[in-house]
């Protein structure tokens, strides 16, 4: 079982920024790809950045060179840096982790990112 953690959410003004951590607790399997998903209120869960072991990055279009997705292998680590932040990112952002191995996601409980007009 792989338990992610984050930290780092909050109110901030559009135009602000702030960043995102996540890890994910030891496991012997090997971890895939970490990433980000956000869901506002009433609309479904969607994916906001998500980076491989090996480096290669996927951005939804409305987050594309405002935010900066980055990881450690070696510590199960993700973050999300968000630049230029606008109240339509407002939402619950959660930390995802995929296991090839298992064929399945496995997920954090969210962290709210509030943004203020």
């Amino acid at each position: 079982q792989v338990q992610l953690v984050e930290s780092g959410g909050g109110l901030v003004q559009a135009g602000g920024s702030l960043r995102l951590s996540c890890r994910a607790s030891q496991t012997s399997t090997t971890i895939n790809a970490m990433g980000w998903y956000r869901q506002a209120p009433g609309k479904e869960r969607e994916l906001v950045a998500m980076i491989t072991t090996a480096g290669a990055t996927n951005y939804a279009d409305s987050v594309k060179g405002r935010f900066t997705i980055s990881g450690d292998n070696a510590k199960n680590t993700v973050n999300l840096q968000m630049n230029s932040l606008k109240p339509e990112d407002t939402g619950i952002y959660f930390c995802t982790a995929w296991i090839a191995m298992y064929g399945r996601n496995y997920w954090g409980e969210g962290t709210l990112v509030t943004v203020s007009s």
